[in-house]
């Protein structure tokens, strides 16, 4: 997958319109418990966290299920749920580590992110730019810098 949604929790205001955008795009409602982004929240601290589908190479989720409903996408990179050959076991709801996988009770069905087929809409709406969906260059980039400037402040805080 050359493509990734990242979160940068500092810039995340807990406006959940990621939640609501995602809900009416892929279930035609304003309902947050059917989005497949969840902002974690610590109202008291001011901390909201978007939690997202990490699109795990080794995806938990698509290798816990009993009858290969979870695949990825050849050309995106994403996984997604066969709803056709999805039993509802909710295996993948219980494994999945990051707590992206999700279950519809009205329609009996799991959902996950999908990345809106490559253009996440949670990131088009993002005001802030705390939702990205950018190459894995651009990530290892930021990582990089991140923590080279991480080193930079604990040097300058030793001399």
């Amino acid at each position: 997958m050359d493509k990734f949604l990242t979160v940068n929790a500092e810039k995340c205001t807990g406006c959940r319109l990621c939640e609501q955008v995602c809900s009416v795009m892929h279930e035609g409602v304003s309902n947050p418990a059917k989005s497949r982004i969840q902002v974690v929240k610590w109202e008291d601290e001011g901390r909201y966290i978007p939690m997202i589908c990490q699109q795990c190479e080794d995806a938990p989720c698509m290798n816990v299920c009993p009858v290969g409903a979870i695949s990825r996408d050849k050309d995106l990179g994403f996984l997604s749920v066969n709803h056709e050959v999805c039993i509802g076991c909710r295996s993948c709801v219980n494994i999945c580590p990051f707590g992206a996988m999700n279950y519809n009770k009205s329609t009996h069905q799991v959902f996950k992110c999908d990345l809106c087929g490559g253009d996440p809409q949670c990131v088009r709406f993002c005001d802030v730019k705390a939702l990205e969906f950018v190459g894995s260059d651009a990530v290892v980039a930021r990582k990089k810098r991140d923590r080279a400037l991480q080193q930079s402040e604990a040097a300058a805080a030793q001399s």
